[in-house]
């Protein structure tokens, strides 16, 4: 049986272990998958760092990963760690990683490790010498109920209070943030706020207006509106790469040029002129071999006119080797890959663009929207206001 797991067990017996609760945390959530958990958890964090000293971070739940010196470990934890550098080991921040067999394995039986205990053993470590923690959630409220750990229950296991981020929009944000919010009550977890991502910039005002009415009738306050920045949702090339399983046959040191437009080279070069904005990532055939020589005369001129972000050749066909070694004297992206025309440019069209290792100018800009339009300072009294519920439980305990 393959082994899915996650991290080593502790040499301690977690289940004999307190759990920190002194340690201030928040719990991102959202209402659906790519609403903007990680944007918010990477701005958020520099946002903290500017208040307290030693920021931790965990993502208990993880869906995409990759492996590290054999061992799967989160893709947006890899990004925090290279990013902010937690001085956290990586198995401690992503204890969980959900392989394709890891729910049917679960539910015949096949995992017998304590998932509870895991991911509060894991987070007592993140939470190690930290002043505050950012808990980032998997997809909306529900995910990962099949084999006993939703968002909700991670949230309700690491004691550790919510805010739900969703789309822009008037009814649907405060449908679906209710809809989420229902499940974390029903586990006994509070919920603080909700923050508005993907804001059409000419709309933030009525929207503000109206989402801060909507979340009234809830109970909950708004604790940010982040506008649409089309920079954020832009691929690379090398992402494009990977999306189309192809390879790089030149100017891979240019990789993460990013992509503004598609233009496909489906047409002769004298009317290919619309190729030629900068930007642009030109799609055709491997043996259009007169669009590509236009290609690359546009490239020779590119340090005054602006670049184009690259040309992947489709159909698994390369142009003539007197052609490729013109190709290779330049250092404009050049992606081969089998798949057609049509369905490359579908493929690329509906990518959905997750922020990379290395991506440092999204990254600032990332910083930049949490700060200038997320309530961080309100976000932190939330965090660290006593539930006076709470406090009267604990009287009567003692």
């Amino acid at each position: 049986m393959a082994n899915s797991v996650f991290i080593d067990p502790p040499a301690h017996r977690p289940e004999l272990a307190l759990l920190n609760t002194i340690t201030p945390r928040i719990f991102v959530a959202a209402t659906r998958m790519d609403d903007g958990k990680t944007t918010t958890a990477v701005g958020l964090f520099a946002a903290l760092q500017q208040r307290f000293p030693r920021i931790g971070y965990i993502k208990p739940v993880g869906q995409r990963f990759v492996d590290i010196e054999g061992t799967k470990i989160d893709e947006d934890t890899v990004l925090i760690n290279d990013t902010y550098h937690p001085r956290t080991p990586l198995k401690a921040m992503s204890p969980i990683t959900v392989e394709p067999d890891f729910t049917r394995r679960y539910l015949s039986g096949g995992i017998t490790h304590q998932l509870h205990d895991r991911v509060r053993a894991a987070f007592d470590e993140a939470a190690w010498e930290k002043d505050f923690v950012i808990i980032e959630g998997t997809g909306h409220a529900g995910v990962g109920s099949v084999f006993d750990l939703s968002n909700a229950m991670v949230a309700k296991l690491l004691q550790a209070k919510v805010i739900i981020v969703s789309r822009a929009g008037i009814g649907r944000p405060i449908d679906e943030i209710c809809l989420n919010m229902a499940l974390f009550e029903k586990f006994g977890v509070e919920v603080i706020g909700a923050i508005i991502n993907k804001v059409v910039p000419g709309k933030m005002a009525m929207l503000k207006e109206y989402a801060t009415l909507g979340l009234a009738k809830v109970g909950l306050p708004l604790l940010g509106m982040i506008p649409l920045h089309t920079e954020l949702y832009k691929p690379t090339v090398n992402q494009v790469c990977q999306q189309l399983r192809g390879e790089f046959i030149a100017g891979s040191q240019h990789k993460r040029r990013r992509v503004g437009r598609i233009g496909i080279g489906a047409m002769s070069s004298r009317h290919a002129e619309h190729l030629l904005i900068p930007g642009t990532l030109v799609v055709t055939p491997g043996d259009r071999e007169d669009l590509i020589m236009m290609v690359l005369n546009e490239d020779s001129k590119a340090a005054t006119r602006g670049y184009l972000a690259g040309v992947v050749l489709t159909n698994g066909i390369l142009p003539h080797e007197s052609v490729m070694e013109l190709i290779r004297q330049r250092s404009l992206p050049f992606v081969s890959t089998r798949v057609d025309v049509s369905n490359a440019t579908t493929t690329i069209a509906r990518m959905t663009v997750k922020t990379e290792i290395g991506d440092r100018d999204k990254i600032g800009l990332i910083q930049k929207l949490i700060q200038d339009h997320v309530q961080v300072d309100r976000i932190v009294d939330l965090v660290q206001r006593q539930d006076p519920n709470a406090a009267r439980q604990l009287n009567l305990e003692m």
